[in-house]
């Protein structure tokens, strides 16, 4: 998508933090470096980020990009140019909104707009209310299908596409579970209005422990692609996925057995602890005196090492893949 109308294609990503990433596009398909995109009054787009007072009772909850700092006076985060330090009476925490963009002229004015999936599954249109050539983003507003707010499972990945082919835009979105639905367009080019869902794809699944599939499976967190795979002028659809797959270990030794089950038994233990010390750095209950916080991190750093080494040598119960499947349209 050319986002500044110079010629040369772009790339759009969002991120697990939430905000979103702009791959300005030059000759011969280079790139350059990613920068976050910002608003028409200057602030970086994250939908549903930033600071959350009260988060374990006086800390703060930042959701989006920060980095994190470990000094001899303390634990610093530095989010949007102010830096913080953590202290065990005001913690701070982090995580993210899980964004994901497709750029599109969704109102047909003939610029690029944003259409933005969260980690709550809600979707989001933000208006280019600039130029073609010069982006001004607006402020998002939540998409309605059916007259009610769009929201799928979790994880909203959108995608649009005239799915139908009657000249205007529809939206696919797929979700957590690995399903994807269609919002068909029952307006216009430039006034859009989405119907209830319809479900294209069923759920998948994603199996974290021993009883993985040897066969691969589609799983979970559906982010979708709408194209004409093999030509014959209708849209296809390509889902890309998180799943599971159990790796061809070899059958172990008796003794390797007893080996492997001592080291599954030292990790029980060992994760019981990691969570106990998370409680006490982390937790309503969580340590409030320096000294003594110190002396917990210390050790949740010893045995979180001591988790990492149990889990390289156990053999694995499933290893993580990315599939992508491809339905084509009847």
């Amino acid at each position: 998508m050319d986002i500044d109308d110079d010629g040369y294609d772009d790339v759009l990503s969002g991120s697990w933090p939430g905000e979103i990433y702009v791959f300005k596009g030059g000759p011969d398909r280079t790139f350059a470096a990613g920068e976050m995109v910002k608003d028409k009054e200057g602030q970086l787009i994250n939908i549903g980020g930033g600071i959350e007072e009260g988060y374990n009772g006086d800390g703060l909850l930042i959701r989006g990009h920060v980095e994190w700092e470990s000094t001899d006076e303390g634990t610093f985060i530095t989010y949007r140019g102010k830096r913080y330090k953590s202290t065990p009476e005001k913690p701070i925490a982090s995580t993210g909104t899980a964004s994901t963009v497709n750029p599109v002229d969704w109102d047909g004015d003939g610029d690029v707009d944003l259409i933005v999936g969260d980690i709550s599954g809600n979707v989001f249109f933000i208006s280019n209310e600039g130029t073609a050539k010069s982006y001004a983003f607006g402020k998002e507003t939540q998409l309605k299908a059916d007259g009610k707010p769009l929201r799928v499972n979790s994880r909203a990945g959108p995608c649009t596409a005239d799915w139908d082919g009657d000249g205007d835009l529809d939206l696919l979105v797929g979700d957590d579970r690995g399903s994807v639905s269609l919002f068909r367009n029952t307006g216009s080019a430039t006034a859009p209005k989405l119907a209830a869902a319809v479900e294209l794809v069923p759920p998948g699944q994603t199996t974290f422990g021993p009883d993985a599939s040897k066969e691969a499976v589609r799983g979970t967190r559906a982010k979708i692609c709408v194209a004409d795979w093999n030509g014959d002028g209708k849209a296809d659809l390509l889902v890309g996925d998180l799943a599971t797959l159990k790796p061809d270990n070899p059958e172990p030794t008796p003794e390797q057995q007893a080996e492997f089950d001592r080291m599954r038994e030292e990790l029980t233990t060992v994760r019981e602890r990691y969570g106990e010390l998370i409680q006490k750095m982390d937790g309503p209950s969580r340590v409030r005196d320096e000294a003594e916080l110190k002396k917990v991190q210390e050790e949740f750093t010893k045995v979180a090492q001591r988790m990492s080494e149990l889990q390289s040598k156990l053999p694995r119960d499933y290893e993580l893949h990315g599939w992508v499947w491809l339905f084509l349209r009847k």
